[in-house]
């Protein structure tokens, strides 16, 4: 499904940067840097994996940079950027 690198967002406050590439093998891997992952990271990945699964997506490295972003602003983003690596 994953088709083409693809980006979403912002690195402003309360927002994130979200970059979907093609998986290299089965799985998602995650890399996420985040100014509350300390707090929020268990949280987050949920969202994002939660998110990918809505969307039939089996493979892919997702890489996000969180600036405190709510979990309908992540969902979105990822939702925007898988779309656009499959355009």
């Amino acid at each position: 499904m994953i088709k083409k690198q693809a980006v979403c967002g912002t690195l402003q406050s309360n927002d994130c940067f979200v970059r979907i590439t093609e998986g290299e093998s089965e799985g998602i891997r995650l890399h996420i840097e985040s100014t509350v992952k300390e707090t929020f990271g268990t949280q987050i990945e949920e969202t994002i994996m939660r998110k990918l699964e809505d969307m039939g997506v089996a493979s892919c490295n997702l890489y996000i940079e969180d600036k405190g972003a709510l979990d309908y602003t992540i969902r979105a983003r990822v939702e925007t950027a898988v779309k656009r690596s499959d355009e």
